[in-house]
Parts: C-alpha cells; structure tokens; sequence
C-alpha cells in the first residue's frame, strides 16, 4: 500500500468534502448532500482524481459505525417509552408501504433475473424504508414544534422506524445467501437481541458506575469506543448480523448513561472530521454513471415518487387510524419522509452483499436530495396553513405576558428578550 497515495487521496476527499459541504449548507441543504457530491467530482464520475481502494473502504467502514454508534447514543428512551405503541404503529406502518412500493417499482422495470429479482426488490423497498430524522428535527425546532405532540411523535416514530429498518436489513441480507436457511437467520437475529438485552443491563450498570466515579474522564469514550467495536465485530462475525447493528445497539445500551452526551461529542469529534466525510464521500467516488440511461432516469424519478408518497401514506395514514386529526396526521406523514444518512448505509450494505448494482447508487441520491430539500419546505406550508393549537396558545400567552410586564415596568422588546435570553 502507498502511504503517499494515501496521504494525497486524504488530503483530496477532506478538502473537497468540506468545501462541498460549506455550499451545500449555504444552499440551505443539508452537508451531507455536499459531501456525497464531493465524491461524485473528485471521483471517476468526473475529475478522476481518487478512485476508491481498500484504505478508503476500511475508513468508510470506520465512518459508517462511527456514525451508527452517535445515533444509539443519541436516541432517548425515555421519550420512546413514553409515546409507547402510537410511534411504534406509525414506524411499522412506515416501513411496511415504502418496503411493498420500493420492491414494485423494481420489479415493474424488469431489474435483475428471475432468480435474484424478489431479493434485490425487497431490497430496494428496505432503502426506502429508511427515515432519517435529522433535517425534520432541525426544521420543527427552527419553527418552534419540535416539542410539541407531533413532533415528539416523529422524532419517536422515526427512530423506531431506523430500528426496524437496520433488523430488516439483517434479514434481507442473511436470506440472500444460499447456504443459509430463513430459520437460522431468524433464531440467530433472535438469539443476537437476547444476549444483547442481557448483556446490556450488565454493562449500562458497569459504564453508569465508571461514570459516576470519573465523570468526563477519557476513559469513558474510550471504553465506549472499544464497546462499538467490539459489538460490531461480534454482531458480524457470530451472529452473521450487520456491524452497523451491533454499533447501534452499543450507543442504546450508554445512551442513558450520564456521560452519554460526552460519549457523542467526542464521537462526533472524529466522526465529523475525518472517518464522516470520507464515508459521505465514498458513495459518490463508487456512484456510476456508466451504466446510466433513460432507463434509470425514469427509474430515479418512479423511486422518488413512491419513496415520498408511500412514506405519507403509510405513516400520515397511520397517524389518522392513531386519532390524529388530517392536518397533524399530513405533518406526521411528511416529517417522516426525508432519507439520509441511514438511507446510505443500507444501500451500502447491499452494495457489498451483492444485493444492489451500483447503478442504483445514483437514484438514492436523488432521493436524499430531493427529500432533504422538500421535507423543510411542505413542512413549513402545513404549519403555516394549519398551526398547532398548543403552541400557539403558549406563544399568545408569552405575548401577553410580554406586553403585561412591558406596560407595568415600561420593558421594551428587546430587554425582555434579552432577559429571556438571560433566564434560560
């Protein structure tokens, strides 16, 4: 291997990534659309600057369980618990139309042969079924409705909804090899959550302990990396179960911890400033436009349709079944539609399995565009058309409260929101 090579391919993806990633937010889109992008300039797309080996891989690996780890270390159980078996109707909804939509669309373009086209179809539809939340939670907090009963919703909904995609994923991939039977695959998923429940209960007690004698020390996320690494690898190597899964399920298990924001943070440390980017990258250095023709084109644009409609169907119409009224069950619907980074990872793993040509690469990235840009807008229109009643009553309360004290003590604007800002 030639450390200059990789020193110049480095050097290349992180400057490239970065600078994509600076427009991309300029552009109100998200970094990682920037980053993807990144790939797709400096790659054999277009300038043929690097071209993906083994190092890359093995670091986009790194990326990609680096970044599941920060999600389970940022998921709050609590909030799951508590909106209980509504967020997890609207997930299971939300996951089954998208999974039944994608593999139709697959199928109905003739893709693949006779023997693989149902595995390869469920496959597509499981891509779809991925939601990633971040662009909506950043979106309802702008707007002030991140806390409130919709928004808890999809922020619960849609990481259950990552849940049951990453299982599905483990299932889908397992079923495709020959040699292994559905049973096994089954008993062994299983047995894999059985004895990481079990486990878990022991080593939350043993990291909730080390926490509480050296709270912040580096020693917590470092034993927190080793854990990450260490339930990736036993995930794949003895249960046959994706790495990304047993990353994930290592952030559940501290997710609770005190430490656990200090864990993400010095996560999102190396995450954000190599092993992320080079991962975002990665997609777009071994996205191909060769194979690329009218044929794919209207595939792209029949898998974004069905990816945006049948996310509103399946949880929108979920969400009315649930009692919630048209216009919230319309918001629900859409703040769960957006794809990203988790949308990526699937498609990765079925790159690597064999379950996806890599000419499909670039449809999902539409995908990611589309929805990312789209989700912010339809969202910022419904709340317009149709506010949320509870928080506009506490926003006329705080106004009132605001002209109140303003008339008594002759506040003006300003130093009130400045105290505010001051109390807070």
């Amino acid at each position: 291997m030639d450390l200059m090579l990789i020193l110049k391919n480095l050097a290349i993806i992180l400057v490239a990534a970065k600078l994509c990633g600076l427009l991309a937010r300029k552009l109100k889109a998200p970094q990682v659309v920037g980053e993807i992008i990144a790939g797709l300039i400096i790659g054999p797309s277009l300038l043929n600057l690097v071209v993906k080996d083994d190092f890359i891989s093995g670091m986009a690996e790194i990326g990609v369980i680096l970044l599941m780890f920060s999600a389970g270390l940022g998921t709050d159980l609590k909030e799951l618990v508590k909106t209980g078996p509504v967020a997890l109707l609207i997930a299971l909804s939300g996951v089954a139309v998208p999974l039944v939509g994608g593999m139709l669309v697959y199928m109905g373009f003739g893709f693949g042969t006779p023997s693989t086209q149902l595995y390869e179809g469920i496959f597509m539809g499981t891509v779809l079924a991925a939601t990633s939340v971040s662009i909506t939670v950043q979106a309802l907090k702008e707007m002030g409705h991140l806390k409130g009963k919709v928004g808890t919703t999809i922020l619960s909904a849609a990481i259950l909804d990552d849940i049951i995609g990453i299982i599905l994923l483990t299932v889908v991939i397992g079923f495709k090899s020959p040699d292994v039977s559905p049973v096994d695959v089954c008993i062994k998923t299983i047995l894999f959550f059985v004895l990481a429940i079990v486990l878990g209960f022991a080593l939350y007690f043993l990291f909730k302990w080390i926490s509480r004698h050296w709270p912040h020390s580096r020693r917590i996320p470092i034993f927190g990396l080793v854990l990450c690494f260490a339930a990736a690898y036993c995930s794949e190597e003895f249960f046959g179960i994706a790495d990304i899964t047993g990353a994930y399920v290592a952030g559940i298990i501290l997710c609770n911890i005190n430490d656990a924001g200090y864990i993400e943070r010095k996560m999102d440390i190396s995450s954000y400033m190599i092993f992320g980017p080079i991962f975002f990258a990665s997609i777009g250095l071994q996205t191909s436009f060769d194979n690329f023709n009218m044929q794919i084109l209207w595939f792209s644009i029949a898998l974004v349709a069905v990816a945006l409609v049948t996310k509103i169907i399946g949880c929108g119409g979920m969400a009315k079944i649930c009692r919630f009224n048209v216009p919230d069950s319309l918001k629900i619907g859409v703040g769960m539609m957006n794809r990203g980074e988790v949308a990526l990872i699937v498609a990765q793993k079925g790159l690597d399995a064999g379950l996806m040509d890599s000419k499909f690469f670039t449809a999902v990235i539409i995908l990611i565009i589309v929805s990312s840009i789209l989700t912010p807008i339809l969202l910022k229109v419904l709340y317009s058309k149709w506010p949320d009643k509870k928080d506009s009553e506490i926003e006329n309360e705080k106004k009132l409260a605001q002209e109140g004290v303003g008339a008594t003590y002759n506040i003006s604007d300003n130093d009130f929101k400045q105290t505010q800002s001051e109390d807070k």
